[in-house]
């Protein structure tokens, strides 16, 4: 039953807040202004591969802005949780890497259980597939046609659950459309976005965000408290998150976390 209401609570939220999720994320991200620079850009990213085939970019494409404002408006992350949430945890991670894995099946249930369905923190994905994993950008792609439908978040978890699966094979484009249809998604709307270049860029434009704030291997953690600065997490096991966390929320009055309250609560 607190598993079902907590499900219900988590979809009203994707349903009614992307609206508020897009203000929070430039709000979240106003530091990187700073890391990258306020001054005018005017850049194409030239080292980015263009890459195209009849099942849909399958590597990162060109992209061009001419701001640090337009590059945080290009790259956009996905939140999980309240975009009211005091605490941030962003996450630049690839989903056939198999430490973004371990974070994603053991870090962040503990996130979700612990601060994020309490409304203490939010977590917002970024897409951050290295060019040592082959089938990295288009399982990006995938998970975001799944979003298209509303599966955002099911899909994302899918990918990392099936991860040793799908990571070894020639080809994953079949594997991917055969997860959508086992997920109840719609199979030849999914099949045709994923065969299309669709949302290449946004992906491409992640990448290039995680690396004007130096991330270089997968995952990198984030933790933004709206303080004007995002800190790195180095250690990111729940034993290592949780006092991290608690300590950032007790710093803006909200309390020492809800781990404390769940231990107290325990004990008495």
């Amino acid at each position: 039953m607190v598993a079902n209401r907590a499900e219900e609570r988590r979809r009203k939220r994707q349903a009614e807040g992307g609206a508020a999720a897009k203000e929070k994320g430039s709000r979240t991200l106003y530091w990187v202004l700073i890391a990258v620079g306020g001054v005018a850009l005017a850049v194409v990213v030239g080292n980015l591969i263009f890459g195209a085939t009849a099942q849909g970019a399958r590597a990162p494409v060109e992209i061009s802005y001419a701001s640090s404002e337009e590059l945080l408006d290009m790259a956009q992350g996905v939140m999980l949780g309240d975009p009211d949430a005091p605490v941030t945890i962003m996450d630049f991670s690839d989903y056939q890497c198999p430490a973004c894995r371990a974070f994603a099946t053991q870090s962040k249930p503990f996130l979700e259980m612990e601060f994020i369905e309490a409304g203490q923190a939010n977590l917002v994905f970024y897409d951050f597939p290295l060019p040592t994993f082959p089938h990295s950008f288009l399982a990006a792609r995938a998970a975001r046609c799944a979003g298209d439908q509303g599966a955002y978040w099911a899909y994302h978890d899918q990918l990392f659950r099936a991860q040793p699966e799908w990571s070894g094979r020639s080809d994953p484009f079949s594997t991917f459309v055969g997860y959508a249809e086992s997920l109840g998604l719609d199979r030849s709307e999914f099949r045709s976005c994923l065969a299309s270049d669709r949302h290449a860029e946004v992906v491409s434009a992640n990448i290039e965000l995680g690396r004007r704030l130096n991330v270089t291997g997968t995952p990198t953690i984030f933790l933004d408290t709206g303080e004007g600065r995002g800190d790195r997490v180095q250690n990111w096991a729940p034993a290592d998150l949780r006092p991290r966390i608690q300590e950032a929320l007790a710093r803006l009055g909200h309390g020492a976390g809800a781990g404390d309250a769940a231990q107290e609560e325990s004990g008495s």
